[in-house]
């Protein structure tokens, strides 16, 4: 594999993660997804590699990134124990329905969702409607959103931060309070995608499932580092600057795996 590729990917995934409570996947799946369809992996199967260690790799920067918002006293800890379990249960779901939905599907509605959350990232503002709903209401939401986080390798910070945002959380403690539910999240999804993956014939070498070791490493080396630098960036820049920048990203990294399908 692409020793500074990996490297370049976990120090961008590690900054979003501290930055923006995003956990990272969402920049390190289509990164290495091409990766490995580059050693001749089907797009099939190196979606499915690159969910699973994108959520490997998000249990890693998620307790930098916590640490770090802790210190600042910007987690709602009350809050995370309401959207924990709920998340932690959707995401148990969603990785064992990765396993059974064809790697083709998977690939084209990553991409799909790549395109909304940079139309979303790009076009909204933040800014309260409403407020957070009851804490039955508010599980419910939160099982959903550990669902797609699974399904589409991510923490769950591109859904749970303008979610909370929205329902009128300080973009702050929606930043930092997302970091945190990301942990429960990428660690079930984890667990699902190593025991899916274990027969699967084809498997890249050094790989636990659909888990792959040596890119995991190669990520988790740098996200460590930056990943307190981002969460420290998050309480000095412009939130909207960010927003906007990251959907610019989003969506290059979308088109670039579009051409894969033609």
């Amino acid at each position: 594999m692409d020793l500074p590729m990996l490297l370049v990917s976990g120090a961008i995934a590690g900054t979003l993660a501290g930055l923006l409570g995003i956990g990272g996947g969402i920049i390190i799946v289509p990164i290495v997804t091409l990766l490995f369809e580059t050693q001749g992996l089907a797009h099939g199967l190196a979606i499915k590699m690159a969910l699973g260690t994108s959520l490997a790799t998000i249990i890693v920067t998620a307790i930098s990134s916590i640490y770090t918002h802790h210190r600042k006293g910007a987690v709602d800890w009350h809050l995370f124990k309401v959207m924990a379990p709920g998340a932690l249960a959707g995401s148990l779901i969603g990785a064992g329905l990765a396993d059974v939905i064809p790697g083709e599907v998977l690939y084209a509605a990553f991409i799909l969702f790549m395109y909304l959350v940079s139309a979303q990232m790009a076009m909204s503002r933040v800014s309260a409607h409403r407020t957070l709903p009851g804490n039955l209401a508010l599980s419910g939401v939160s099982a959903g959103f550990g669902l797609i986080s699974a399904l589409m390798g991510i923490g769950g910070g591109s859904l749970n931060v303008p979610y909370l945002s929205f329902c009128g959380v300080p973009i702050k403690r929606s930043i930092a309070t997302a970091a945190a539910i990301g942990l429960p999240i990428a660690f079930s999804a984890t667990i699902g995608y190593i025991v899916g993956g274990l027969n699967e014939p084809g498997l890249p070498p050094v790989s636990v499932g659909y888990v792959n070791l040596p890119v995991f490493g190669g990520v988790v080396a740098a996200s460590l580092l930056f990943a307190p630098l981002g969460a420290t960036l998050a309480h000095k820049l412009p939130d909207q600057l960010l927003r906007r920048l990251f959907a610019v990203f989003l969506f290059v990294l979308a088109s670039r795996m579009s051409l894969n399908l033609l």
